[in-house]
């Protein structure tokens, strides 16, 4: 018995770990967007060409938002200035840096609202990603569970708790994909 509680409970764990890191991946993707707030996920993991080695930003420098609307960057090697400003000019982010010779400023853009309503489509697409990532995983996990009941290793009725454990796995974490979601969109409307 011990045996069967075990393969179920190692499907359960496997599924719900795997959820969380889905959740965690659509958060950071949420962080890394750029909504005319300051912030520090936002530059953080910029790579920066630092001696021909590439290294995220944060591993340069010191990253704080003194306000709402700016982002400073403090190197712990003033020589790093430069490539620190052109990896942020070429990251994409629309983001213009100034060097005083000893930080680098971000002033953050106001947001149009043009720009809102791309944000408005992309943090949904964000989120229904990761709905569907903790869909799929809901599937493989069922399927993992169903091959234990076909092989005849567990019962139906524990087939169905495993299941339904599951189910309730998936809830859990898609509903907090969609507070994140609501809490991202409260974000844009702000700014």
């Amino acid at each position: 018995m011990t045996q069967v509680a075990n393969n179920t409970k190692s499907v359960q764990d496997d599924a719900e770990r795997r959820m969380h890191k889905a959740l965690d991946s659509t958060a950071q993707e949420f962080h890394s967007l750029h909504t005319g707030r300051a912030s520090v996920a936002l530059v953080e993991n910029i790579k920066v060409d630092y001696y021909n080695t590439i290294t995220a930003l944060k591993g340069l420098a010191a990253i704080t938002t003194p306000d709402t609307k700016t982002i400073q960057i403090q190197p712990w090697d003033a020589s790093s200035l430069s490539a620190i400003e052109k990896a942020i000019s070429v990251s994409g982010l629309g983001l213009v840096p100034s060097n005083d010779g000893r930080v680098v400023r971000i002033k953050m853009p106001e947001l149009t609202q043009e720009r809102r309503s791309e944000l408005d489509k992309l943090i949904r697409k964000i989120a229904e990603d990761g709905r569907i990532s903790i869909r799929n995983i809901r599937h493989e996990a069922n399927e993992s569970i169903k091959k234990l009941e076909k092989a005849a290793a567990i019962g139906e009725d524990i087939s169905r708790s495993s299941q339904k454990k599951i189910q309730e796995f998936t809830d859990k974490f898609i509903k907090l994909i969609d507070e994140a979601l609501q809490k991202k969109e409260h974000d844009i409307k702000q700014v």
